[in-house]
């Protein structure tokens, strides 16, 4: 998978557990345009300077005895999110949402 780690350092990973793995692919890939490294579940997306991990969940596993991971159950409710910083929100926004992105609202000036 091409690990960047060589003996020592630290690799971000952004672990989501999502409902549809080949959908939530198809963003990260086709719309955001990222490098995807490994199909399947889980699947690995490099994304600038770290990578994601998209997995339908399951468990529990060796690793994880008595957690369960399972997509969130309503939309509309978030206990986790990833910021993506771009150099130009206005473009990002127009190419990506003409690709099928869907925001909550568009860009804002802060």
């Amino acid at each position: 998978m091409n690990s960047p780690l060589r003996g020592e350092g630290i690799l971000l990973t952004n672990f989501l557990t999502v409902a549809d793995v080949d959908r939530s692919r198809t963003f990260y890939a086709d719309i955001l345009g990222r490098k995807v490294l490994r199909m399947g579940e889980p699947t690995f997306i490099r994304l600038a300077n770290s990578w994601v991990t998209l997995n339908a969940g399951g468990g529990p596993t060796d690793d994880k005895p008595d957690v369960v991971l399972a997509p969130p159950s309503d939309p509309g409710r978030a206990s986790s999110f990833m910021n993506i910083r771009v150099a130009d929100i206005a473009a990002c926004y127009r190419q990506w949402s003409s690709k099928g992105a869907r925001f909550l609202t568009p860009p804002k000036d802060l």
